[in-house]
This record gives C-alpha cells, structure tokens and sequence, in this order.
C-alpha cells in the first residue's frame, strides 16, 4: 500500500485529485465563497499564437477595484464611527449646559467641563466691550475684547473660522494661547439688545481643526449655549 501523505496535525493531506473531486461534487462552492477568488491564480487561456489573453488582464483588474472598495469602505466605516463618537460627545455637553443651576455655574461648566467632554484642551469664552470696558470680567475662562475684534477675527457677519498650524491669539484665549496650536472661533448671537461673544475651542495638536472640517455639531452646541444664556439673563432675542 502507497504511503498516505499527512498534514502536520498527524490527519491525511488532500492532494489536487481531492479538491478538484470535491469543487466537481459542489459546483456552487466559489459563489457561496467568492472571496476564495482573490487567493487564486486565473490560468491563461491558450487562444493561439499572437491572441491576447483578455479574461486574465479582465480579472486583475476587477480584483484591483475590490481592493479599491474595501478601502474606501473601511474608510467610512471608521469615519462613521469617529462621527459618532463626536455626536455623542456634544450630546452629553449640551445636557451639561441646560443643567447648569445658576449663570456662575453654565460659564464654569463651559470653560472648565465642556474641554474634557469635548476632548479639546482649551475653551473659552469671549464678548465684545466698549472702548473703556475692563481687559476680563471677573469669571475665569471669560474675556473682554475690543469692539469690532469678532468681525476682524472671523470676517463681517461671518460664523465660524477654523484654522489648523497657528498660534493662538491671547484675546481670545488668555494666557495659555502660547499652547494652541489649532483653533474654533463661533460667534455667540445671545440677544439683539446685547453685544456678540465667540466660544473658543483650543487644542495643543496642530491638525485637531482646519478649514474642512465639519461644523454643524459646534453650531448646535453653540445655538444652545445662546439660548441658555439668554434665558438665565432674561435677555431679548
């Protein structure tokens, strides 16, 4: 009797014969496991002398756009997560925010709480004065700036800036701007019978923000910070 040939485990080997016996006995294999497809070797056709093999460069390159789509899918699948994660954060922010028990209490809550629930290493908070009005209210965290500072800052009547690779300006953020590397500035519009404000957001990372990234959740924590400052100062809207 012919020697048997064994795997490794001590259990028999299959040869050639045994795999193409059992593809013939299951003809349905590959379409049940189509990503046995990407280890295997498509043989050339033989078509004659001088016929190039189309169906081989046909493959190859169908097994390229695969890879192309697994990447861009693993992409938004870590995208979405990193999206979720963000939305989660400002969630739990916002309910900090509204549950402040007194004003004192909502500005410690943003310029101290808010960084750790946000993940950002610096926020503060910023409103416009008059030519003789105080450098800083007596509230850490709250600066005083000088007027028409937020339009030369943001542009005229514009929201938001976002930069990315900078120095952070210390109207804005105090002493520890020396620190800020990337930077949020969004306009805070409490009331028409009051002055503008800015809530700064701060990182050490130069690449924490830029002018491409998303601000729709920033805008939704901001819109409720107004409301709520405006409720707790009785202000008009």
């Amino acid at each position: 009797m012919a020697d048997t040939d064994t795997s490794d485990d001590g259990t028999p080997a299959l040869s050639a014969d045994d795999v193409a016996a059992y593809l013939k006995a299951h003809p349905d294999f590959l379409a049940q496991h189509p990503a046995v497809l990407d280890t295997l070797q498509i043989p050339p056709r033989q078509s004659g002398a001088g016929v190039v093999d189309m169906q081989a460069a046909m493959v190859k390159r169908l097994r390229a756009n695969i890879d192309k789509l697994r990447a861009v899918q693993q992409e938004l699948i870590s995208a979405g997560r990193a999206n979720q994660i963000t939305q989660n954060r400002v969630h739990v922010a916002v309910l900090s925010v509204i549950q402040a028990t007194s004003f004192e209490k909502l500005i410690h809550t943003v310029t101290h709480e808010l960084p750790g629930l946000l993940d950002v290493d610096f926020i503060a908070l910023a409103i416009e004065g008059t030519e003789d009005a105080p450098r800083r209210v007596p509230v850490r965290g709250v600066y005083v700036l000088a007027p028409g500072a937020i339009d030369a800052a943001l542009g005229p009547g514009e929201s938001a800036r976002l930069r990315g690779d900078i120095i952070g300006e210390e109207a804005f953020f105090g002493p520890v701007a020396r620190h800020v590397r990337s930077d949020v500035l969004v306009r805070l519009r409490v009331s028409s019978g009051s002055p503008d404000g800015v809530i700064a957001f701060g990182s050490r990372q130069g690449s924490t923000f830029g002018p491409n990234q998303s601000t729709e959740l920033l805008f939704f924590l901001t819109r409720v910070l107004e409301n709520t400052i405006r409720a707790w100062l009785d202000l008009p809207e």
